[in-house]
């Protein structure tokens, strides 16, 4: 006879939970539990004997605790016991109570609840109290396809956590061809899913299976239901006593099973039962004392030491403190500082209710029975080995600047603080390094010393490597007369650095504007995003000159024409010289008023007769667009009829 036994067999996180809850709790007053805490006679028979007693209403309760099912109840009975004063211990399954949240929250948001799930079972009956009992529940698919649904109304479905996932999936297929307004919500618990899937798997493969369980269990009836399909010799049993052993065969292959409501003492009794089939039972040793229902269960526990790296199911987060269901006596707890080595973390926004975890056991017990977790080591513990790995292979790595500190910044990388100084933090000086702060970034590890944590990031050189390889592409691209688009990087008095991408290029202030500017800033600011044309791009210097000119509004095409020598026309004087005056005819384009020609009179300086600013006439004596150069007068401008009469005098 081989035998199989599922890994998943018996308790589920939350059953366990509840089952602690009331262990715990006996002792301390008067305690009743609001339905069976479980689907299970043994384990509720067991309660009974130590005086805990299970109720269905608060009629003639007016002191003691009240332990909460693991199925759930409805609102109405939470506020039944906070008005009669009871005390309460709540042990709903976090996967149920999520479920609560849902409904709740998405009810008061004015939609329509619908229940996949049986309605007679108490989870759904607790589910349904969350909105005023007005659900719509679903157990079947005909059911499904003859509901009377609205389409101007929005529907939230859930489903029975210990539903099967593809008679749900087939119901949430009809509903979405109904083409309702709903949100669907997979809710059957992840520990249900792995153990019906692993009942499927073992069935197939056995000659008979034993399912354990309380036959009033959904989730037990369900894995029956399953096994039954695969495997013809099925058999539902609730202890060992239900067994019929004269159907077992010494060279059968059989398989076992259990509901998440089935206590590990009473899948050993079966197991072995079935060993003295074939005569392998381990014979008790002589003078071993008789294990209690009690000391079974607590066997069933895992045993935890600080320093354990272990994983468990989030069953509560309250205050961004995360408690974690261990399998052990007692719930672990992850403060805040604990959860994460980047602060701005918030875990409330990173794990939800029923998510699996990682944690290091930090002190078995905090000194209020708990134990304390941190998952922020299980980070840094796996954070240290890429970083050496990326340090060793000299690789890039990416992280999330958290704080920037005298000298440098501070990365995170996956859960471990990395030190960047300001000297490695670009190829060039950076004035504000808190431009820095929460930006994610590439670095390589230039230094690590794991006795002392020192770990040093660098950015320097990836910087300078990724510069080349990115002036090499765009110099095998660029040439004189392209439009580029780039940013303004830097200003000085004679420019302005515009970069390209691995590469700053030069728009001289004379490039800035057809029109006259003193100062670049007048035109642009760092930060800016311009498109320039190239004017000339030297590879073996390394550099390259730009313009922001339109060379189709270049005032000096058809200068000569506009401009005729001999036409008398009107400017502004814009800038003095020792020889003369400059006067703008146009935006981009001047001409020179020659100290000579600014009066019928000798003129010291240009600055006794004119004024910036002024207005006045001019003659044009000479033009050289390719050059830029207009000869002006404004002596002859202002008595060229006098002239005129002279020369014909003369």
């Amino acid at each position: 006879m081989k035998i199989t036994v599922a890994k998943s067999a018996g308790f589920c996180f939350g059953v366990n939970r509840a089952i602690e809850a009331v262990y715990n709790a006996i002792g301390n007053g008067t305690l009743y539990t609001y339905g069976p805490i479980i689907h299970n006679k043994t384990v509720t028979d067991n309660l009974k004997k130590h005086g805990v007693e299970s109720i269905d209403n608060l009629d003639g309760i007016d002191e003691g605790t009240i332990v909460l099912r693991s199925h759930g109840v409805g609102e109405d009975v939470y506020k039944a016991i906070e008005k009669k004063g009871l005390n309460i211990i709540d042990g709903t399954c976090p996967f149920v109570k999520k479920i609560h949240n849902i409904v709740h929250k998405d009810y008061e948001a004015g939609s329509k609840i619908i229940i996949v799930g049986s309605r007679i079972h108490p989870e759904v009956m607790g589910i349904n109290g969350w909105c005023n009992n007005d659900a719509i529940i679903v157990e079947s698919l005909d059911e499904a396809k003859n509901l009377e649904l609205k389409q101007n109304e929005k529907y939230s479905v859930v489903v029975q956590t210990t539903f099967r996932r593809n008679k749900f999936n087939n119901i949430v297929s009809v509903l979405r061809e109904r083409k309702i307004d709903a949100k669907i919500y997979n809710t059957i618990c992840s520990a249900t899913d792995e153990r019906q899937k692993e009942a499927i798997e073992i069935s197939k493969l056995m000659d008979k299976m034993i399912v354990i369980g309380d036959k009033n269990s959904s989730n037990t009836q369900k894995l029956y239901e399953i096994c039954k399909k695969n495997c013809y010799n099925t058999y539902n049993v609730e202890s060992f006593e239900d067994l019929v052993l004269n159907i077992f065969n010494r060279n059968d292959k059989i398989g076992i099973t259990a509901g998440a409501s089935t206590p590990s003492a009473i899948i050993k009794e079966v197991i072995s039962v079935m060993n003295e089939i074939q005569n392998d039972a381990v014979e008790k040793i002589e003078g071993e004392e008789e294990l209690t229902f009690q000391q079974m269960l607590d066997e069933s526990l895992v045993t935890l030491h600080t320093g354990d790296v272990v994983k468990g199911t989030v069953i509560q987060i309250s205050n961004e403190e995360v408690s974690v269901n261990l399998g052990y006596k007692s719930d672990g707890i992850i403060p805040r500082g604990e959860y994460s080595s980047d602060a701005t973390v918030i875990p409330s926004h990173e794990v939800s209710l029923g998510d699996e975890i990682e944690v290091f056991v930090v002190r078995v017990n905090d000194g209020d029975g708990n134990v304390l977790l941190s998952k922020k080591r299980i980070e840094s513990m796996k954070g240290m080995d890429d970083l050496q790995k990326a340090f060793d292979d000299k690789q890039v790595i990416e992280g999330k600047v958290t704080e920037v500190v005298k000298g440098g910044l501070i990365a995170v990388v996956n859960g471990v603080r990395v030190f960047i100084p300001s000297s490695q933090v670009s190829n060039r000086f950076v004035e504000d390094l808190s431009v820095y702060k929460g930006q994610t970034i590439n670095f390589n590890i230039i230094e690590l010393d794991r006795t002392k944590r020192r770990i040093i990031g660098g950015r320097k050189a990836l910087i300078e490597k990724e510069n080349v390889a990115k002036k090499e592409a765009l110099f095998s691209t660029i040439e004189a007369g392209k439009k580029v688009t780039g940013t303004v990087s830097r200003l000085t008095d004679f420019g302005a650095f515009v970069n390209l991408g691995g590469i700053d290029g030069l728009i001289h202030i004379s490039e800035m504007s057809w029109g006259r500017i003193t100062n670049p800033r007048e035109v642009l600011k760092e930060g800016d995003k311009v498109e320039a044309v190239v004017l000339d791009a030297d590879k073996e210097k390394g550099k390259i000159s730009l313009s922001l000119k339109d060379v189709s509004a270049n005032p000096w095409v058809g200068a000569a024409e506009k401009y005729a020598v001999g036409s008398i026309v009107e400017g502004k004087v814009v800038r003095m010289v020792p020889f003369g005056a400059f006067v703008e005819l146009e935006v981009g384009v001047d001409g020179l008023v020659h100290i000579s020609q600014i009066a019928n009179k000798h003129v010291v300086k240009p600055e006794d007769e004119l004024k910036i600013g002024e207005i006045i006439k001019v003659k044009v004596l000479e033009v050289n667009a390719e050059a830029k150069k207009i000869s002006l007068s404004k002596r002859e401008a202002e008595a060229p009829e006098e002239e005129a009469t002279e020369t014909e005098a003369e």
